[in-house]
């Protein structure tokens, strides 16, 4: 990743990667009223009389505040509170991606400790839960252990105890695997900072013995004496004979490094007990290489901080999870016993089988519980639905909820609503894709965002680009923009290339001959970068092709179907859009092909379409959408979609249709359940919505994306015999990224398994 990327995604459209968005309509005198000026003096009242009613009235249950001052920022030290706040506002996205959690990022210029915390506690009314991050040792001891004093909800360093409750997961699998049991393990601590320290508190409360924890630092063991007794390291001086970190590790069961890079050799692995666990943390770069470690003893368990290695110890494991139990049931504070039921639910979940959805996001390989697999993946999409719900649990047992929860399956229902089932779906298609980077070709090479799509995929090993166009051109290009990652890949020039052009021209005659295409159009139409394309695609030199930022759709597909065409078994090409919101994940048909559909037309569509959607893994529940319900209005287009729904019915008995209805009752249970219970929606969440004409689907996705603040993926072109995606008028790097990895994805499946 080059430096200016990152400053461009942290600056444009508009600087920053957060925002505050309201939850209520503000569009009348009424809604202000109630806003503000006169109604809401009625919460207000009800909270001075009942302060837990904040919690009834106000964001205060869903809301987090990401406090620092800056004194201890990974990787970069004491840069100051200005200068934390990229990384604060990571975390508000992190909370709010992967559990639902809204967060104000505090960054307060203050290094005294004492002052520090008058301000945070000041601020507690305000939030639900306080996540300090990045404040150094040992003052973060004291403005932890303090705040937790001063006020009554959920406080909790994350350098500290995150580290601590994901390694001590990992601690619990790894003991298990090697046949160890916690109490009488030996443990070296290389490191006595924040989460060092933590550590080794949060094991000794898993059951590692005090007397066999030796901590080491830059000078050698800690021992008795040769520390002041009010020093946050005294807890864990030992007493023995030994000085250095070479005689802590000999004969030791687990190694725990927090501290810099390249301080345990492999010599140090080979002294260690049998079935010996090393937890290298240090980022970027561990303790000990991973290669290194296991390349000393083969029987040696291997964790790092890294996500090129197995067993990555990740804090996003841990926090977005812990604060979501912990605000569901308004807990007052994270205890002990909220942090052991995370760690052991992190634990046991990581025994558990593996769904498809994670190997899948993960290169396809098999996932299952042992030396290389500890502790859960941060893609899991089980995460929320585990360790939220052992954490309330555990607030609620310990007696620190203020609420209670009766009904566990339905909470477990409610946390995926918030977050969205589909969020992850994007990742996992990119990750399948860089299994087996294909070639593709890129019919606009010498457009600039394309050739960027093309640097990107590249150098994420998306696919094997194929770059079309003036070859002088697009070389300058790279060179201009320092696009190195495409140094080396095809860079091809249909003008220069004769003797494909004669090829290429016979395949398009004899596909069109009889089409009213003579021998000459074949010829002229290879000055068509999309025909040139697709004749590659169809000559099996590439094995997907993407074209249309630059050019309207129309122009475009026709060349795609003259050289490639439907497949064997489709009746007609659909347009699809993935439109991923705030409640998930919907499949939008027809967006870009088929202009005004007949009965017969719409049920090929929502064939095609579903068979679509199980391509993602996901089953479809298909609404058939118009502006009447069940015969409400009937006019010629509603009752098309209904003979639609009735013809689809019958050829695809297996997926859930119905229809017609209005698209706001399709999406509303409450509405469909109380007017019409006879539906076959009815206790389904609907996924995929079938439009009537293209008019209709067009303008849908299009307003979903620009004022609904979707995430677009598309238009993904259904029906194809092979892999050809066509892009919307003036698409985006990440849209082009994310439809070439959808293209090699689809390529690798073709070949494979199975089609779109």
């Amino acid at each position: 990743m080059k430096d200016n990327e990152a400053l461009v995604y942290h600056s444009e459209p508009r600087p920053g990667k957060i925002e505050v968005v309201p939850t209520k309509p503000v569009t009348s005198q009424f809604d202000l009223s109630l806003a503000y000026s006169p109604g809401v003096a009625e919460p207000c009242r009800e909270i001075a009389a009942r302060p837990d009613d904040a919690y009834r009235y106000t964001a205060k249950g869903n809301l987090v505040a990401v406090v620092t001052n800056g004194t201890a920022v990974l990787g970069l030290g004491n840069i100051g509170a200005a200068a934390s706040k990229p990384v604060m506002e990571g975390k508000a996205v992190l909370f709010k991606k992967f559990a639902g959690i809204d967060v104000f990022d505090l960054e307060i210029d203050c290094a005294d400790p004492d002052e520090l915390v008058r301000i945070i506690a000041s601020l507690q009314h305000t939030f639900g839960g306080i996540n300090l991050e990045d404040i150094k040792a040992p003052e973060c001891f004291a403005v932890e252990r303090q705040l937790r004093e001063l006020c009554g909800i959920p406080v909790m360093h994350d350098d500290q105890h995150g580290t601590a409750i994901i390694s001590g997961a990992a601690l619990i699998n790894a003991l298990d695997i090697g046949g160890k049991e916690i109490e009488r393990i030996k443990l070296v601590v290389c490191g006595a900072g924040a989460a060092a320290i933590a550590c080794a508190r949060f094991y000794s409360l898993l059951g590692v013995a005090y007397d066999n924890i030796v901590m080491v630092d830059k000078d050698g063991v800690i021992r008795a004496g040769s520390v002041d007794a009010d020093d946050t390291r005294a807890e864990f001086a030992t007493a023995r004979d030994i000085h250095t970190l070479t005689d802590a590790v000999a004969g030791a069961d687990v190694f725990l490094g927090l501290s810099a890079a390249g301080v345990l050799n492999a010599d140090h692995v080979r002294s260690m007990a049998r079935d010996p666990i090393v937890f290298a943390l240090a980022n970027p770069d561990p303790e000990i290489a991973y290669e290194t470690a296991v390349a000393a003893r083969p029987d040696v368990i291997v964790a790092t901080g890294r996500s090129d290695h197995p067993n990555q110890v990740n804090n996003v494991l841990g926090f977005p999870f812990i604060f979501r139990g912990a605000l569901d049931v308004g807990a007052r504070e994270v205890n002990e016993a909220m942090k052991i039921a995370a760690a052991h639910a992190l634990a046991l979940l990581a025994r558990e089988p593996v769904p498809e959805t994670v190997h899948r996001a993960y290169g396809g390989s098999q996932i299952q519980f042992g030396r290389e697999y500890l502790i859960p993946k941060p893609l899991d999409p089980r995460l929320l639905t585990t360790v939220a719900p052992a954490v309330a649990r555990a607030a609620i047992e310990s007696g620190v909820a203020r609420y209670t929860i009766e009904n566990w399956p339905q909470y477990e229902a409610e946390l995926l609503d918030r977050v969205g089932i589909g969020q992850k779906l994007v990742t996992g298609i990119i990750n399948r894709a860089r299994e087996n980077p294909l070639r593709v070709v890129f019919a606009e090479a010498d457009d600039y965002t394309v050739l960027k799509a093309a640097d990107v995929v590249a150098e994420q090993g998306i696919a094997t680009p194929v770059l079309l166009g003036n070859e002088a051109a697009i070389k300058a290009m790279i060179s201009r923009h320092d696009l190195a990652a495409l140094a080396g890949f095809d860079v091809i020039d249909p003008e220069a290339e004769r003797d494909r052009i004669a090829r290429y021209a016979d395949l398009v005659y004899s596909l069109r001959q009889r089409k009213g295409f003579t021998r000459s159009d074949a010829l002229r139409s290879m000055r068509d970068r999309t025909y040139f394309g697709a004749a590659m695609v169809e000559c099996g030199e590439a094995d997907a092709l993407i074209s249309g930022r630059t050019r309207e759709y129309p122009k475009v597909i026709r060349p795609a179907l003259h050289v490639i065409g439907k497949a064997n078994d489709v009746h007609r090409v659909a347009g699809m859009y993935i439109v991923n919101t705030t409640r998930g994940v919907f499949f939008f048909a027809d967006t870009t092909v088929n202009v005004s559909p007949t009965a017969e037309e719409l049920a090929d569509i929502i064939g095609l379409t579903a068979r679509t959607v199980r391509f993602f893994r996901i089953e479809p529940v298909v609404a058939v959408l118009s502006y009447s319900n069940y015969g409400s209005v009937r006019t010629e287009s509603s009752e098309r979609s209904r003979r639609a729904v009735e013809i689809a019915r019958t050829r695809y008995p297996d997926v859930t249709i119905d229809g017609e209805l209005q698209a706001n009752v399709a999406l509303n249970s409450a509405i469909l359940t109380e007017n019409y219970p006879f539906s076959d929606l009815i206790a389904k969440r609907v996924n995929t919505l079938i439009f009537p004409d293209l008019a209709a689907g067009n303008i849908a996705y299009k307003l979903m994306g620009e004022l609904g603040g979707a995430e677009l993926t598309g238009p993904i072109l259904m029906g194809m015999r092979k892999p050809v995606h066509i892009l919307q008028l003036g698409s985006s790097v990440r849209e082009i990224v994310n439809m070439t990895a959808l293209a090699v994805v689809e390529a690798i499946e073709r070949n494979g398994i199975r089609r779109i």
